[in-house]
């Protein structure tokens, strides 16, 4: 069976979160698990106790030196050693890794007004496979080695977005499922009621039309990288007791984005 790649957004996590019980559940059952995970809001939060001003363009963070820094710490080490012990906790088996480790993500440094964010990602896999065969559940934070232009660059690392690495990562696994784990039901329509089922056309013309905004955008997008090599992807709520193991069982709710 080839894995099942899943991004948990930071959102998604509270006191009533079964998410990482439910890893470990699939686990035991012999499920193979890749996941991908946020964490905006606990870098903001760090960021606002170090006195790190946060600025964005267009809804994504401006990465300078001093915020890649705490990006780094934050998504790479805290938020992902927090996730890895939590499932060691509950008797699961994880390893957690960035985008760096192994060579994992090289991304380029396209666009000067967003500072170190990483954009047209390639994904090297074999490290992530290696863990898989071992029996382990990849925990992988969105920091990735840099392509850098320049003497005086002061880092080989970029901020990158959690949605985009998880479909090029989902892609690159060939996974049988691409699963984003939202704080909504999934997408809406113009008059608000939730969408069940998409092409990768219906998907796009969301964006286009301007229906899905925010986040929502990096998400389908994401969904549409991973659709180049993948069957299916999903949006559900992660908020919801036991939404992924429901959604494993062909129980939940959400969008479908898929052929």
């Amino acid at each position: 069976m080839n894995p099942l790649a899943i991004k948990i957004g930071g959102s998604t996590f509270g006191s009533t979160d079964t998410t990482v019980e439910d890893l470990v559940t699939l686990q035991k059952k012999g499920v193979p698990l890749v996941v991908i995970h946020g964490g905006a809001n606990a870098v903001s939060g760090w960021l606002a106790r170090l006195g790190v001003p946060t600025n964005f363009v267009r809804g994504l963070r401006i990465t300078d030196l001093e915020t890649l820094r705490v990006v780094t710490a934050v998504l790479a080490g805290l938020v992902n050693k927090e996730l890895v012990s939590a499932i060691w906790r509950l008797g699961g088996k994880a390893v957690g890794l960035s985008g760096a480790d192994g060579g994992l993500i090289l991304a380029k440094n396209k666009t000067p007004e967003l500072g170190y964010t990483g954009e047209e990602l390639k994904v090297n896999v074999a490290v992530v496979e290696i863990l898989l065969k071992a029996g382990y559940i990849p925990v992988i934070a969105p920091v990735s080695l840099g392509l850098l232009e320049g003497s005086d660059i002061d880092t080989n690392l970029l901020n990158v977005n959690g949605d985009t690495a998880a479909g090029e990562i989902a892609a690159a696994l060939k996974a049988e499922k691409l699963i984003f784990l939202t704080d909504v039901m999934g997408l809406y329509d113009s008059s608000k009621n939730l969408i069940r089922k998409l092409s990768p056309q219906d998907a796009k013309e969301l964006v286009v039309s301007g229906v899905a905004s925010g986040g929502m955008v990096a998400k389908i997008e994401a969904c549409l990288l991973a659709l180049a090599k993948i069957p299916i992807t999903r949006i559900i709520d992660g908020r919801i007791p036991h939404a992924l193991l429901d959604e494993v069982e062909g129980k939940g709710d959400g969008t479908t984005i898929g052929w």
